[in-house]
């Protein structure tokens, strides 16, 4: 049985079906499973079980308090972006020294309390990062550890606003630069090398440019070593894709078969940066159909969720698959599933045929990854609650903001 299952016609997560938990916590709101996250890692744990390896859950896919403690008792690492971030995985019993600090934009403040709270590893994404990095190492009397996120210009087959490993983007270094930056890094008494990093994008189903960036990083690595700088680890970065409509997405081991190939031999420990192919196909999105409006051209249902609960179909025109909280016999129509926002990009699917009634109950599939996590206030709605079910119980792991928590932190003029 499938943690997202269909039970005599009315849809369950694990042991609970979706009215009661409609009916207790409101709509919309983001449902998981956590029999489904906990699959979904023993799966990277079945595709390393031979390889000296950390999984660091990219954190940014989605920061629930209660998934980051979840993976971090599977023994989970954590990829961060940001001091937020780290403070969440703090405040989550994550292991600072199993934390890696990615992003192009780190700020004086957040490399301080990295440091300060003794993280495994910076990836180091331009030399003027670098040298900020080693500024405040020095003034903290303090060596900080390093990796450098080389650029290897490779076409990862994904969305361009999620492509990462060309030339083009921001992310990394250019490979060519990138020998020569460890050979000053290895002389500065306030920065130890680490190893290595890349990430060449999100959503990927080919491990095709994966493995061929991993062979490009073996390569540097080959000339450090002869060069005499010894590396501890490669971090390959994350970036496996998952299903949204009819895409076959392989699985960890499929994935990281290639991969591992590309670096046999070598005895650097292995890090990994997944995210989406944690937690995507563990959530979705649970929302009500307020009214049914049928148009000249199109028919609409307009539900209580948005754009600002849901950004991936206005933003990169992503789909997901919608389905109904209970199946009804009716002949299915072809409706746009839109939410209340004064948008036209308010969409969360178009063009679905759906057997459907105002009040019913609409699922929208595979939304644990990039979902909560970027969702906004806009038009002043409160962000969703989101909800946790372990078998029969369903636990509430945050609240539905309220409106007064809107503007709590707003100020009107004296005046």
């Amino acid at each position: 049985m499938t943690a997202f299952h269909y039970h005599r016609g009315t849809l369950f997560v694990e042991g609970v079906d979706v009215h009661s938990i409609a009916e207790q916590y409101g709509t919309p709101c983001y449902v998981y499973s956590r029999a489904a996250l906990i699959a979904a890692y023993d799966g990277y744990r079945a595709a390393l079980a031979d390889r000296d390896a950390l999984i660091c859950y990219a954190v940014k896919a989605n920061a629930n308090l209660a998934i980051l403690s979840l993976f971090a008792r599977l023994g989970s690492g954590f990829d961060i972006v940001s001091g937020g971030e780290l403070a969440r995985v703090l405040a989550a019993g994550g292991q600072p020294g199993t934390v890696v600090f990615s992003g192009v934009g780190k700020r004086v403040e957040e490399i301080r309390a990295a440091l300060t709270a003794g993280i495994y590893c910076f990836n180091v994404e331009s030399e003027a990062e670098l040298a900020r990095i080693e500024d405040i190492a020095h003034a903290l009397n303090a060596r900080a550890p390093i990796a450098i996120r080389v650029n290897p210009d490779i076409d990862a087959g994904t969305h361009p606003y999620i492509s990462t490993g060309l030339k083009r983007n921001k992310f990394g270094i250019p490979l060519p630069q990138a020998e020569a930056l460890y050979r000053r890094i290895h002389s500065s008494p306030h920065l130890e090398i680490k190893g290595i990093a890349c990430h060449i994008g999100s959503q990927l189903l080919d491990p095709a440019p994966a493995a061929e960036a991993a062979a490009r990083i073996a390569d540097l690595a080959n000339r450090l070593c002869a060069a005499g700088i010894r590396l501890q680890h490669l971090d390959l970065g994350g970036g496996l894709g998952i299903s949204y409509r009819d895409e076959h997405a392989p699985s960890p081991v499929e994935f990281m078969r290639p991969i591992l190939a590309a670096i046999a031999g070598r005895t650097e420990k292995l890090l990994i940066e997944p995210g989406r192919s944690l937690v995507g196909a563990a959530g979705m999105l649970l929302s009500r159909v307020e009214y049914l409006k049928f148009g000249a051209e199109r028919d609409f249902a307009i539900v209580d969720a948005a754009m600002n609960d849901l950004m991936r179909p206005a933003l990169y025109d992503a789909y997901h698959d919608i389905i109904p909280g209970h199946r009804r016999s009716d002949p299915a129509r072809e409706f746009d599933i839109v939410g209340p926002v004064c948008e036209s990009g308010d969409f969360l699917g178009l063009a679905r045929p759906l057997a459907i009634a105002a009040g019913d109950l609409l699922a929208v599939t595979s939304a644990g990854a990039y979902g909560m996590a970027m969702s906004s206030n806009y038009n002043s709605r409160p962000r969703a609650a989101e909800v946790m079910v372990d078998g029969s119980l369903t636990h509430l792991v945050r609240e539905r903001e309220t409106i007064a928590q809107l503007f709590a932190n707003e100020h009107s003029l004296p005046y």
